[in-house]
């Protein structure tokens, strides 16, 4: 059986395309061959053995400078030195200082010693980034130091709170974050167990409330001491506005001491010059208001509230009591305050009025105090003037009347009066570690009866605050009053203060507070002369900002020059102080 028609034609067609190529040879075999001749170029294993440098495929372009690098080397030639022919020995490196391939200074980088002094690149900032300082390498002069002084307090080191590991701050708010504009610094708190108070609108709002307890050894300060337990309740409020131009604050402070005991309604048979319930509230308030019309004129007023009775122990205080009667004393000013550069004139007009509850006696009757109300009006000026930042004398002068609503007292003694007061002192500012204000001067007060001599006397007036150290703060007070009285034929008490207050923080948290207070009462024309000593110590544990513990401990002494009214006293307590 013959193959198919297709297949044969096939195999034809490749023997055509095997015969072509012998052709075309066997045509070919006509022409002359030529071998390429054996060069020395041949085997030369360099670049541009083969090929010329003109026509190298890596040759520079026109218009490129060409560097003597980039000419084709020339191979050494073995036979010029001989010795460096391979069967020639090696030198001797004995003797030799070693050679390495890493030149000096290659590895410093940026920050690394570089002993060829050579110029450090800059790191780059971001915009707004801070310059970093240099840090102090070998050789820095060292910072200078205050020297030691015999006069002055040793220098203190910083506690070691100030050195100690510190809680991590994101670096957001700790301003490193790279670009991001600094921060602006905190002012320090100069009391980091103090309250914070709470905003209600442009009005900062801080309350507190402390609540003690103890025992009295003579709460009524008789001469024959009665003693009995004592509690104290005692809130306080205080508000400031924070606005741009004037100014509101309210300061508001009170207190009520209560006692567990009562006293005799009677000693040695007659009545006792102490009630029989000695509970007794205590309140000062007020709020002071300041409208700024301009640069140099400023409208001041202050509302006023004080809340009180009569000291134990005093002669004013009725015998055969039940209770204290409680006086209320509420007023205002109203002034300006003007500014002619260095020269200040300051000037108001005061209104006042005294009023007494009525005195509830032991045997179920009342006695009216109605001839111990009276209201007061009138009027207080102070010129000053700037010497020098921080020191401002000035000159104060007053004057008021006193109009009792009934014109004969009990005993019928006419108690109208008319008085004021002149002084001098000085306001000053030392580098804040002396502040403060003193001024002397004299107070008199002339009466409408005629039986009553004119009350006068020497007075004195002043705050001090001495910042001794950090830890450690003096206060200073003194004040002088003219106070009225219900003894007969007496014209009335002028009263001296004078307190001193020493403030010490052991730690932050821990604070003791030390208070003196003496004063004197000298009672007009009746001979009489009374003076008070008080001692009193405090401790105070900050356990945070909100919650305080408190101790106290105190001994007040009553030394009078009539026979029978002495007394002395000891109060200890221990209580508790919340604030926000």
């Amino acid at each position: 059986m013959g193959s198919p028609p297709g297949r044969g034609r096939s195999k034809r067609a490749q023997l055509v395309r095997a015969a072509l190529p012998c052709l075309v040879l066997t045509a070919l075999e006509a022409a002359p061959a030529a071998a390429q001749s054996l060069t020395p170029d041949l085997f030369n294993p360099s670049r541009g053995g083969f090929v010329s440098p003109d026509t190298l495929p890596t040759r520079r372009t026109a218009g490129v400078p060409q560097a003597p690098s980039d000419a084709v080397p020339t191979p050494p030639d073995p036979d010029a030195d001989p010795g460096k022919r391979r069967d020639a020995p090696a030198p001797s490196r004995i003797g030799q200082i070693p050679t390495y391939g890493l030149p000096a200074a290659n590895g410093a980088s940026g920050s690394g010693y570089d002993s060829l002094n050579r110029k450090r690149q800059q790191p780059k900032l971001y915009p707004g980034q801070p310059k970093p300082k240099r840090p102090a390498g070998p050789g820095s002069p060292v910072p200078a130091t205050a020297p030691a002084s015999s006069l002055g307090p040793p220098r203190i080191a910083p506690p070691p709170s100030e050195t100690a590991n510190k809680t991590p701050v994101p670096p957001a708010m700790a301003g490193t974050v790279p670009g991001q504009p600094q921060r602006r610094r905190l002012k320090r708190d100069d009391d980091p167990f103090g309250p914070v108070g709470d905003y209600a609108g442009s009005f900062l709002i801080k309350g507190a409330l402390e609540l003690s307890g103890g025992y009295d050894t003579n709460p009524a300060r008789l001469s024959k001491p009665v003693g009995s337990p004592v509690y104290v309740v005692a809130p306080e409020l205080l508000v400031m506005s924070d606005w741009e131009r004037h100014a509101l604050v309210a300061d508001l402070r009170g207190s009520f001491s209560g006692y567990g005991n009562q006293m005799p309604a009677t000693i040695d048979g007659l009545a006792s010059p102490s009630p029989v319930e000695i509970d007794r509230p205590d309140f000062t308030g007020h709020v002071d208001g300041r409208i700024d019309v301009d640069r140099d004129l400023k409208l001041t007023s202050q509302l006023r509230l004080r809340l009180a009775t009569d000291n134990p122990g005093s002669p004013n205080v009725q015998a055969g009591l039940q209770k204290y009667p409680i006086y209320a004393t509420y007023g205002g000013t109203f002034g300006f305050d003007q500014t002619f550069n260095r020269f200040e004139v300051a000037a108001g007009a005061t209104v006042d009025r005294t009023a007494y509850t009525n005195s509830k006696l032991t045997d179920g009757t009342v006695s009216s105090n109605d001839d111990r109300d009276f209201n007061q009006y009138g009027g207080v000026g102070r010129l000053s003037y700037e010497l020098k930042p921080g020191l401002k004398p000035f000159v104060e002068v007053e004057g008021d009347s006193r109009v009792h609503d009934q014109a004969a007292d009990r005993n019928g003694y006419f108690r109208d009066s008319s008085g004021g007061y002149a002084k001098v002192g000085t306001s000053f500012e030392f580098s804040r570690i002396l502040t403060g204000e003193v001024s002397v001067g004299y107070s008199a007060r002339n009466y409408v009866d005629p039986r009553l001599s004119q009350l006068s006397g020497f007075l004195t007036s002043g705050s001090l605050i001495w910042n001794a150290s950090g830890l450690t703060t003096v206060k200073f007070n003194t004040d002088t009053q003219i106070a009225e009285t219900t003894i007969p034929g007496s014209s009335g008490v002028l009263v001296h203060t004078y307190a001193a207050e020493v403030d010490h923080d052991f730690r932050r948290w821990l604070t003791a507070v030390g208070k003196f207070t003496f004063g004197t009462y000298d009672y007009q024309e009746q001979n009489r002369n009374d003076k008070t000593y008080s001692l009193e110590g405090n401790l105070i544990y900050k356990l945070n900002r909100n919650l305080w513990i408190k101790g106290t401990l105190r001994h007040d002494i009553l030394d009078s020059n009539q026979v029978g009214s002495s007394s002395q006293g000891t109060v200890v307590m221990v209580g508790v102080r919340m604030q926000n």
